[in-house]
């Protein structure tokens, strides 16, 4: 995974440093989200998104916030960002490069590649820009430290709220 990292980060290079700027968000840190997350693209799930928030919403424990991800997910298809067959994921609903949930999609996902759609299944720009926007949008600092006890570990909470996985993420950023 390091190695893979490693290549899509000079791969990238470019959009990587336009992101870095625009957003503060450290390109080490978005490449280790994308690499952890799906292995850069490689295996976003294949579960029908529609389908699995739908069920999830029946599910009597977290309905409220299933049946919102589920009107979020039709949002998505009804914007054009992605057409309904490819609104597949991962097993709770998550779509695309780095995993967004669709409320997560719609609220932070910013098309950096200019056509005019929010894609984060296929578009690098798109997932490397809405990744570090969402950092950016919950109070990252840029310049600031983001290893444990920092501000920016805290904001990166709205990532995942798993300590070990915010800790496993600044270690392969590092």
């Amino acid at each position: 995974r390091i190695n893979r990292a490693k290549a899509m980060m000079q791969k990238n290079a470019a959009l990587l440093g336009r992101v870095e700027q625009r957003f503060g968000v450290p390109k080490e840190l978005v490449v280790a989200i994308w690499t952890m997350e799906t292995d850069n693209g490689a295996d976003m799930g294949k579960l029908p998104v529609v389908r699995t928030l739908a069920t999830l919403a029946h599910d009597c424990r977290r309905t409220d916030l299933f049946q919102k991800e589920l009107l979020a997910a039709l949002k998505i298809v009804q914007r054009g960002d992605l057409p309904f067959k490819e609104l597949v994921g991962a097993y709770a609903g998550e779509i695309g490069q780095t995993q967004f949930l669709p409320s997560s999609y719609i609220k932070y996902g910013v098309d950096f590649d200019g056509n005019g759609h929010v894609d984060l299944r296929h578009s690098v720009p798109d997932v490397i820009a809405s990744t570090a926007n969402l950092l950016k949008t919950n109070g990252w600092r840029a310049g600031a430290p983001f290893g444990e006890g920092t501000a920016n570990f805290e904001v990166m909470r709205e990532w995942n709220r798993a300590v070990i996985y915010r800790k496993a993420l600044v270690l392969f950023a590092e």
